[in-house]
C-alpha cells in the first residue's frame, strides 16, 4: 500500500512538473539589452508560442520545455537591416543581375539580422515578382527561408535594372509607386531613389511624392554628387522629417570644412527630423569621414549593410561587422544596439520590431564581445585597428532557434543518442 501511495506521488508529481513547464524556451543568464524599454542589466528571457513571454531577474528552469545557459552573452532584438539587396532562385526579370544580390538567409542571420529590408532593388512593375518568389516563399511553412523580409519601393518603374532604366525620369511616376505602395502595405515599408546622375532633382522630389501619397519615408542614394543639386540642400529643403539619406560617410558627402569640423547644416538637418543611416556597401563608408563625424557626436540613425555579394566579401562583410567598426569607435554598446534593432524598426514604422517587451514577436540574437587585435576595412581597403569584435552566437525567429554558432542550443552528442 506504502509502494502504491508513493507511486500515485510521484506521478502527480511528474504531472505537475510537466504542468508548470509554461514556456517553449528559456534565455538563461544573459546581459539583455532593450533599448526601447531602457533594460541593459541581466536577465531571463522567457519565449512562448514564438513571442516574448516573460523578462525577469530570475525565471526557473524548470518552467520551460528547454532552457539554452547563455551566461557571459548578450541577449538583444533581433537586427533590423535598412539597406540590403536579396533575391532567390534565378533572379528577377527587370532586376539587378542575380550574381549581384545575395540569397536572403545567407548573411542575415548569422549576423543576428532578423529582418532584412531590401532597398529598391524593385519598382512597381516588378515587385509583384519579388513578392511571389521571395516575400510570398518566406511566408510558408516550408522552413526553408526564415529572414523577415520587407522593401523599400524604387521610385523607378523598372527599380534596379540598370543605368538605362535607373536615368529613365519618364519611369518615375510617382502615383503608380504609391498605388504600389499602398496595394502592398504590409511589405513595402518606404520609397527608394537612388543612382540618378542628372542634374535636375527630379528622382528625389518624385519619390518624396509617392512617399507623401502613401504615408511612408523614402531613402535617399544620392547617386552623382552634383553642383546643381548641392547635398545641403537634399537634407535641408527636399527630405522630409522621417525620411532617410543612406550612406552617411560617403567620401563625397560635404561633411568636414576645411579644419576637419563636422558642418553646422548636418545637425541642422537632424533637428528637421532627416534620419542618416550607414548603407556601408562596397563604395560608401571611409574612415576618414566616420572617424571624425563619430568622435564630433555626428553618429548615423540607423546601421545597415548595404548588403550585396560584392560588399561581403570586402570591407562591409555583414552586420555584426559593422557594428563592431562603432564599437571601436567608442560608440557604447547599448547604442550600437539600439542604432540595429527600434532605431530602424521606428524609421520604417514598425513599432512592433526591435524589441523584447512582452507580447512581441521573439526575434532575438545572442552575442559574444570576443577581446583581443582586429582589424577593420572602409571601402577604400584603409584599415582601423580595434580591440573589440561583436559575434553573433544564436539568433532567434519567432522563438525558433535558426543560427547557432557554437551549439548552444543542442545537447551532447553521447546524452543524445544514448536516449532511447
Amino acid at each position: 500500500m506504502r509502494r502504491l501511495s508513493a507511486l500515485i506521488f510521484l506521478i502527480l508529481l511528474g504531472s505537475l512538473s510537466l504542468g508548470a513547464q509554461t514556456y517553449d524556451l528559456l534565455l538563461k543568464g544573459g546581459h539583455v539589452i532593450d533599448p526601447k524599454n531602457g533594460l541593459s542589466a541581466q536577465r531571463d528571457v522567457a519565449i512562448s508560442s514564438g513571442k516574448v513571454a516573460a523578462v525577469a531577474e530570475q525565471i526557473a528552469a524548470g518552467q520551460a520545455k528547454q532552457t539554452i545557459d547563455v551566461s557571459g552573452l548578450y541577449v538583444t532584438p533581433g537586427f533590423v537591416d535598412l539597406h540590403t539587396h536579396i533575391v532567390m532562385g534565378s533572379g528577377l526579370k527587370g532586376t539587378l543581375p542575380v550574381e549581384q544580390n545575395v540569397y536572403v538567409d545567407s548573411h542575415t542571420l548569422r549576423s543576428g539580422v532578423t529582418t532584412a529590408v531590401d532597398a529598391g532593388t524593385t519598382g512597381w512593375r516588378n515587385f509583384p515578382d519579388f513578392k511571389k518568389k521571395i516575400i510570398d516563399f518566406v511566408s510558408t511553412d516550408s522552413g526553408y527561408v526564415r529572414t523577415r523580409v520587407l522593401a523599400l519601393l524604387n521610385i523607378v518603374g523598372h527599380g534596379e535594372a540598370g543605368e538605362k532604366y535607373e536615368q529613365d525620369a519618364n519611369d518615375m511616376d510617382a502615383k503608380a509607386t504609391a498605388a504600389a505602395a499602398q496595394k502592398y502595405k504590409d511589405f513595402i515599408v518606404g520609397i527608394k531613389t537612388a543612382h540618378y546622375q542628372g542634374p535636375e532633382w527630379v528622382a528625389v522630389d518624385r519619390a518624396v511624392e509617392a512617399g507623401t501619397l502613401a504615408d511612408i519615408p523614402i531613402m535617399v542614394d544620392f547617386g552623382a554628387f552634383r553642383p546643381e543639386r548641392p547635398f545641403e540642400e537634399l537634407v535641408l529643403d527636399h527630405l522630409r522629417p522621417g525620411d532617410m539619406y543612406t550612406h552617411t560617410y560617403h567620401g563625397s558627402v560635404p561633411m568636414l570644412d576645411d579644419k576637419g569640423k563636422v558642418r553646422d547644416y548636418l545637425f541642422e538637418a537632424r533637428r528637421r527630423g532627416v534620419k542618416f543611416d550607414v548603407g556601408h556597401g562596397a563604395g560608401s563608408f571611409w574612415w576618414r569621414q566616420a572617424v571624425p563625424a563619430v568622435r564630433q557626436g555626428f553618429l548615423p540613425d540607423s546601421i545597415s549593410t548595404d548588403l550585396h555579394v560584392i560588399s561581403m566579401n570586402a570591407g562591409m562583410k555583414d552586420m555584426t561587422n559593422v557594428m563592431s567598426k562603432f564599437l571601436n569607435l567608442g560608440v557604447p554598446l547599448e547604442k550600437v544596439i539600439e542604432m540595429s534593432t527600434v532605431a530602424p524598426a521606428k524609421q520604417i514604422k514598425r513599432p512592433e520590431l526591435g524589441h523584447l517587451s512582452v507580447g512581441a514577436v521573439a526575434d532575438i540574437a545572442v552575442l559574444r564581445i570576443e577581446q583581443g587585435k582586429f582589424g577593420f576595412l572602409d571601402v577604400r581597403n584603409a584599415r582601423l585597428d580595434g580591440t573589440k569584435r561583436l559575434r553573433c552566437e544564436l539568433t532567434l525567429r519567432e522563438g525558433v532557434v535558426v543560427w547557432d554558432l557554437n551549439g548552444l542550443a543542442g545537447e551532447d552528442w553521447q546524452k543524445f543518442y544514448a536516449q532511447p
